[in-house]
């Protein structure tokens, strides 16, 4: 049998199903856990998370609150909303620099100090994690001058 381009293509493309069918199985369930993102004003995603937001910025771009949930939020939280998805990105590239944890929505983000804090929010809120730079290890290089 004479393997020509398009066999090989074939095969190949069969391969990379299999191999990423093998490798989802535990994932499936986890993120078959998260919902799908919620959306709304900043009050509105405070309920859903059962806190009442301390607003700190109330401007027609960017709305910003301190949030304080239950314990098992592990507690302070800051949540922002945004008019544009420009304006979110910039802010949360610009957060990123000092650390945290960002639950990231479209046009909201909750940015929390610990991983569970956020983990916590996303199983009401659904949303994307990311994380911000860890400076933890920066100051360990510097040290050894």
């Amino acid at each position: 049998m004479r393997l020509t381009r398009p066999m090989l293509a074939l095969t190949g493309a069969a391969a990379v199903l299999a191999l990423a069918g093998c490798g989802s199985g535990g994932d499936a369930k986890a993120v078959a856990a998260v919902p799908s993102a919620a959306t709304g004003s900043l009050e509105h995603l405070a309920a859903e998370v059962k806190c009442t937001p301390n607003i700190q910025i109330d401007a027609d771009e960017l709305r910003q609150a301190v949030c304080k949930k239950s314990k098992d939020a592990d507690g302070k939280f800051i949540l922002a909303t945004f008019a544009t998805d420009r304006g979110q990105r910039e802010w949360i590239n610009g957060a990123k620099d000092y650390g945290g944890h960002f639950l990231v929505g479209r046009k909201w983000v909750a940015v929390g100090d610990t991983t569970k804090t956020v983990t916590v929010l996303r199983k009401t809120l659904g949303g994307d994690i990311e994380e911000g730079t860890d400076h933890s290890k920066m100051g360990a290089t510097h040290s050894a001058h």
